[in-house]
């Protein structure tokens, strides 16, 4: 079984074919998939324009663009957009990520390896240790960095030129970056979440990467159940093709599709095992909450920051969890969606249950 198999496969180290993050066997896949231009990019049509701009206008002053910052959930883009950049200038891509970046040093002997007009891309920049920010500000806004030579009085720093670059930063997380790091960035874009025909057109694209034969009516399936995320509806797709090879015909139709997905768990709305094991723990267990989130958490034997960063901002967004001061209660949507009936009163009246 290759690496793109057993991505997002059941007892694979992936938490759940619907997680937006990504495995690095996974990663490989998804490169055979990514865009390589700006045109080919399916949605984000805000931040594609104003991109195109600003990557139109640096080419016509014949001068490196200003720097980057992509923020958004995971699985939309960044990394694709911070490649297709690359490709758009006609420049060489360095990829790194913050948590990599753990001293100062390390970044400097990044930086002092540049060549001119490439571009570094920075996966999850607000990640970075603070002496590698603070290199970082003077590299990005003065091209140089200050290397430190020995140690206690003796030290001495010396100033290093550096080439003309383009950093690219990436970020799930923006509200964390420092704002003398934010500020250097002269465009910052915000990726949301694809709208269902941007998703039925990424697997569209996809399949035809691929070489399946895809039935529209599967990859609106496909789409509808992909919670907003090309990501996710890349996934699905693979997962559907290895359905419908291994069980099936090899065509990807609705029946194919409908199946495949019930073998993974994903349901009509996107949800899959674990967001249907916290509601149903919240509704049958608790009466529909409030309950606090390590109980939740306990509730359904995993991790607290698997509930609160894997299944809780989906569930939130699509009206099925409540997030109240006084702890996590279910929205009317999820006792419909679990087929039972709701208390009479509002939610959230019941008295809290454990602690969050």
């Amino acid at each position: 079984m290759s690496p793109e198999d057993t991505a997002g496969a059941p007892g694979s180290e992936d938490a759940t074919v619907t997680s937006a993050e990504s495995s690095p066997p996974e990663r490989t896949a998804e490169a055979v998939l990514r865009p390589r231009r700006l045109d080919e990019f399916v949605g984000q049509q805000v931040v594609r324009d104003q991109l195109s701009l600003v990557l139109d206008a640096a080419s016509a002053r014949g001068r490196t663009p200003e720097h980057v910052l992509l923020s958004g959930p995971p699985g939309l883009g960044k990394t694709t957009l911070a490649m297709i950049i690359a490709a758009e200038l006609g420049a060489a891509l360095r990829i790194t990520s913050g948590p990599a970046i753990q001293h100062a040093g390390d970044l400097a002997a990044i930086l002092s390896s540049l060549d001119e007009d490439e571009v570094l891309f920075i996966d999850e920049i607000h990640r970075l240790a603070r002496p590698a920010e603070e290199m970082l500000y003077i590299a990005m806004e003065d091209f140089r960095v200050d290397v430190v030579v020995g140690k206690g009085v003796g030290a001495t720093s010396i100033p290093l030129d550096l080439p003309p670059f383009t950093v690219v930063g990436a970020t799930t997380r923006a509200g964390l970056l420092p704002a003398p790091l934010r500020d250097r960035f002269g465009f910052i874009g915000h990726l949301d979440f694809y709208a269902p025909e941007e998703l039925r057109e990424v697997v569209r694209r996809s399949a035809a990467r691929l070489e399946v034969d895809l039935v529209e009516e599967a990859g609106i399936e496909i789409a509808s159940r992909s919670r907003g995320t090309p990501r996710i509806a890349n996934r699905l797709l693979r997962r559907v093709r290895d359905w419908a090879q291994v069980r099936g015909t090899g065509r990807l139709d609705l029946g194919a599709a409908k199946e495949a997905l019930r073998v993974y768990e994903v349901d009509e709305r996107g949800l899959d095992r674990l967001d249907r094991a916290v509601l149903a723990a919240l509704c049958g267990r608790f009466a529909g909450g409030p309950v606090g989130l390590s109980t939740l958490a306990v509730a359904v034997g995993e991790e607290i920051e698997t509930v609160e960063t894997m299944v809780e901002p989906y569930l939130v967004r699509e009206g099925f969890l409540l997030r109240t001061p006084r702890g996590r209660a279910a929205a009317p949507a999820a006792w419909t969606h679990l087929g039972m009936q709701a208390p009479d009163g509002p939610a959230g009246s019941a008295p809290m249950l454990g602690r969050f």
